[in-house]
């Protein structure tokens, strides 16, 4: 009898890659949709203070950030190095204070649901180096205008100080 002998080799087929542009495409895309954009530029010089007992805010949706600290690189020439405070992208200065933190919680009060007022916290977020009497003064006109959660926002303390 004789060998059977098959002609030409054994090659695997090439890849098809017709479907790899819609694999990119729906990353993409999904990446598009997930990524959040940060709402404001931070403007101040923030070192967080270290704390021991520290909780994680729940629905961040519904919390406001005040910052408070010494302007970064680009804006110490037209304001100096004094603490200065930071509501969304603007500053405010020590004079005008007052009135724009009414409108500002009024502004963020108007962003929710009005049955979700009474559950939206501030977060002061302030650098450790800033005098106790900036911060008061936020805190008495935030008592004015009826936002009485406040939350302060802190770094976790490793090992022993």
């Amino acid at each position: 009898m004789a060998a059977i002998r098959k002609k030409g080799s054994k090659e695997l087929p090439p890849v098809s890659t017709a479907s790899l542009p819609d694999i990119v495409f729906m990353l993409l895309f999904f990446f598009m949709v997930a990524t959040v954009m940060r709402e404001t530029e931070l403007k101040v010089q923030v070192r967080y203070p270290q704390a021991t007992e520290l909780q994680k805010l729940e629905k961040k949706s519904l919390v406001s950030y005040i910052y408070i600290g010494a302007p970064t690189g680009n804006y110490r020439e037209q304001y100096g190095t004094a603490p200065i405070i930071q509501l969304n992208d603007e500053f405010v200065n020590r004079e005008e204070y007052k009135s724009a933190i009414a409108v500002f919680i009024q502004n963020e009060r108007a962003k929710v649901d009005e049955k979700l007022i009474p559950q939206m916290t501030t977060s002061l977020r302030v650098d450790k180096e800033v005098k106790m009497g900036i911060i008061t003064d936020v805190k008495q006109e935030l008592r004015k205008v009826s936002a009485l959660k406040i939350n302060y926002s802190a770094t976790q303390r490793t090992g022993d100080l």
